[in-house]
């Protein structure tokens, strides 16, 4: 049970199983008075004795932590929530991962009489912000992060070497997928939230925004079987078979010169169209722009035209960027496709009508006649005018020189690295293959991070394993008196 509420508790005895605490502090102090004794004679290992103390320390944090629960548990029995009256059912021992290990504790459980359909509430775990039933708020914070930036089998290691918090693989693995669910259920109220604590850098002069995608692989795909279907019919599979592709996002700021001041980033998994993708990168341009309308906007991407559509009826105002650095890539391979690729005449060829588009003021144009020349004199190869078609249509996109003199970025270096931070470097090592929730998931917390947004995001998301639990201690259920 969730719920984003304030605590308020009546007060009542403190409730202990056992000495644990004390048990643990004796342990301590007697890893010390071994050590002293030790220290008389030569030899012994300092890093042994390093493990041992932190092993020993972290048992100490664990009764405390254990301790810490178990005053907070309801011992009584009626509480109350948002209103509704629940009775004890029952009292018995849980576990929980704290930061520093497994802790067991005795908690009790209360239900609503008169809704037998709802599951039991624990006022403790509601009292505490115990998150998804296992993991303490701490916990479920680091864990939840370490899980963002490896697999869960590296992030059971590194816990193992570090010799905190010792959740299994599996724990690892269910953790974003529980709170993902959380986050999407309430997205628009949290995002919303993080925006308004959104600050432009004071420096900014230009506002960018971009979109891109990059493809990973996903389950419920057949690759194997994709590619044999293709040959059966006499046709090549083109593309990566088994993958779809990943929307990813950027609103950067930048100074008077360019530079990247910084930037908001996020990625969405495959969805058609990229509507949710695209209302959250409007949403984000829009409030930058309602705390700094001066900022002038620039929208920059690569050249796919469903990008293009989006971003010039959305943006109607702002400079059209094509990204330098595609456009590049597609006049080197129409050169190649004449000279040979690699060729000595071909690198000369490129680099000179690439120093052209990029510095010239009437560059743009110099390379339309350019390509027009090479189609004439090689009408067989389609490259040349399929490239030359592609400059033709984005020409007022390519003004690379005016915007450079301008202090305008002409390349989406940004949101290109987004794909690859956001996607490519966690979603797609040897073997994986991810569904939507699981995915979104972590591409959702790597935004946070790769945004300055995680600890901002994680209040937002732990407030909703919160509640606020009414204790009534010495009920007396009244009989009514005779007649």
């Amino acid at each position: 049970m969730q719920a984003n509420r304030s605590m308020k508790t009546t007060p009542k005895a403190d409730v202990k199983i056992d000495g644990s605490l004390d048990a643990a502090l004796l342990g301590l102090r007697a890893l010390l008075e071994d050590r002293r004794v030790q220290n008389r004679k030569p030899g012994g290992s300092f890093a042994d004795f390093e493990k041992k103390v932190h092993a020993a320390v972290m048992g100490v944090e664990r009764a405390v932590l254990k301790d810490e629960l178990e005053r907070a548990d309801a011992d009584v029995d009626v509480v109350y929530l948002d209103g509704v009256r629940f009775r004890r059912v029952l009292r018995s021992h849980q576990t929980y991962m704290t930061v520093a290990g497994e802790v067991r504790v005795l908690r009790s459980l209360f239900k609503d009489r008169t809704a037998d359909h709802e599951a039991a509430i624990c006022p403790m775990e509601l009292r505490t912000g115990i998150v998804e039933g296992f993991w303490t708020p701490a916990a479920a914070e680091l864990g939840v992060w370490v899980v963002s930036q490896m697999t869960p089998q590296k992030a059971e290691e590194l816990c193992e070497r570090t010799g905190n918090m010792k959740p299994s693989k599996a724990s690892f693995d269910r953790l974003p997928k529980d709170v993902g669910r959380t986050w999407e259920e309430n997205r628009l109220e949290f995002e919303e939230a993080l925006r308004a604590t959104l600050e432009v850098p004071r420096d900014a002069a230009t506002l960018v925004v971009s979109l891109d995608g990059v493809y990973a692989p996903m389950v419920g795909t057949d690759p194997v079987g994709t590619r044999r279907e293709a040959a059966e019919a006499g046709k090549i599979a083109k593309g990566p078979a088994g993958y779809r592709e990943v929307g990813c996002a950027t609103v950067s700021f930048c100074a008077p010169k360019g530079e990247l001041l910084a930037a908001i980033r996020f990625g969405r998994m495959p969805e058609s169209k990229k509507l949710t993708l695209k209302d959250m990168l409007s949403a984000e341009a829009n409030r930058a722009l309602l705390l700094r309308p001066d900022l002038r906007l620039v929208a920059l991407a690569d050249g796919q035209d469903d990008n293009w559509d989006y971003l010039e009826k959305q943006y109607p105002r702002a400079v059209f960027i094509l990204d330098f650095f595609h456009a590049a890539e597609h006049l080197g391979a129409a050169i190649a496709a004449v000279y040979g690729d690699g060729s000595v005449e071909a690198r000369r060829r490129f680099a000179d009508l690439r120093h052209v588009l990029l510095e010239d003021q009437a560059g743009v144009g110099k390379v339309i006649r350019a390509l027009d020349y090479l189609r004439k004199k090689n009408p067989s190869i389609k490259k040349v005018a399929q490239v030359l078609a592609y400059v033709r249509k984005n020409r007022s996109k390519m003004q690379y020189a005016t915007w450079r003199d301008q202090g305008l970025p002409i390349g989406s270096g940004v949101v290109e690295a987004a794909c690859k931070t956001l996607v490519t470097q966690r979603m797609k090592n040897s073997g994986m293959r991810w569904g939507k929730e699981g995915g979104q998931a972590v591409l959702t917390v790597r935004g946070w991070t790769q945004s300055d947004r995680f600890d901002e995001a994680w209040a937002l998301l732990a407030a909703e394993y919160q509640a606020e639990v009414t204790l009534l201690n010495n009920v007396v259920p009244f009989r009514p008196r005779a007649a």
